[in-house]
């Protein structure tokens, strides 16, 4: 078969199977199965397939049919313009994160005239550090997680993206590990609740590290502790973004109100859902 051929008969396939983005996912395991950028697809749709390639493609579509996303079949995922490896031991990195690149380079430009210090609770991938290092020349930055799985694909990350001497990876649960102060502190905790997280599309549900994404029963129990424990490593008037899920404005504007913070800021991402709090450290 060749390609053309093969991308339409896989194409129908996932889209028949329900899944969301059939074109797309066939298109990015051809490419890897042919060790192809997927630009060659389309400037070479009558290539064949040799036969080996075949069966390695084959084998990774019936991998996906049965819900496996494609980041972890294929090991890698684009985020912020740059790869990064991704296994099941961390989330996979979504667009939707970059809002929060966006508010602290914003933030961090604001202050171009002295070393910025930058504290990430639960680098996961590395996604959003790295990110950051890649933008900001003047920063210090400090990511943390509890896993030491997630921390290595992160110090890898790091490197391949060459920023692997830019950040300092630290493993501890939550601010364990931390000492200092910080001008920003940032995260993407867990916030699906556990009754949303049993309406997730199956391949979050089933394959993504359950504890990087359910949060108790309202899917706001880590913003707490971030929100409670972040005050003593913000210095005074220092910086803490957090992701967030739907509907989740009302509950962590109180809780932020409640502690030591002001200037509280609500972000949209691309979809229009509000995503992203921004609040400052009052004293």
């Amino acid at each position: 078969m060749n390609i053309s051929q093969l991308l339409k008969e896989t194409v129908s396939r996932f889209g028949a199977e329900g899944l969301s983005t059939p074109g797309l996912d066939a298109e990015v395991l051809l490419a890897f199965s042919i060790d192809k950028e997927r630009h060659f697809l389309y400037a070479h749709p009558a290539k064949e397939i040799s036969g080996v390639e075949l069966e390695r493609f084959r084998s990774l579509v019936a991998r996906r049919m049965k819900g496996e996303p494609v980041a972890y079949i294929t090991g890698r995922k684009e985020f912020w313009s740059l790869g990064f490896e991704v296994t099941p031991d961390v989330l996979i990195p979504r667009p939707d994160t970059e809002i929060l690149i966006e508010e602290i380079l914003k933030l961090s430009g604001q202050e171009r005239e002295r070393k910025i210090r930058i504290l990430e609770i639960g680098t996961g991938s590395g996604a959003i550090s790295i990110a950051l290092a890649s933008e900001l020349r003047n920063a210090s930055i400090t990511a943390t997680d509890f896993s030491p799985k997630a921390l290595t694909v992160a110090m890898r990350n790091a490197v391949n993206n060459k920023v692997g001497e830019k950040i300092l990876f630290l493993c501890g649960d939550m601010f364990e590990s931390v000492e200092g102060k910080f001008d920003i502190i940032v995260s993407n905790p867990p916030y699906i609740s556990e009754g949303e997280f049993r309406l997730l599309a199956l391949e979050v549900r089933e394959y993504e590290p359950h504890r990087a994404l359910v949060a108790g029963p309202e899917g706001t129990e880590f913003h707490r502790k971030l929100a409670r424990d972040g005050e003593r490593f913000l210095e005074k008037g220092g910086r803490l973004v957090m992701e967030m899920g739907a509907g989740q404005r009302f509950a962590l504007d109180k809780m932020l109100k409640e502690k030591d913070y002001c200037d509280i800021v609500f972000y949209r991402d691309y979809a229009g859902i509000e995503r992203v709090v921004l609040a400052k450290k009052r004293r």
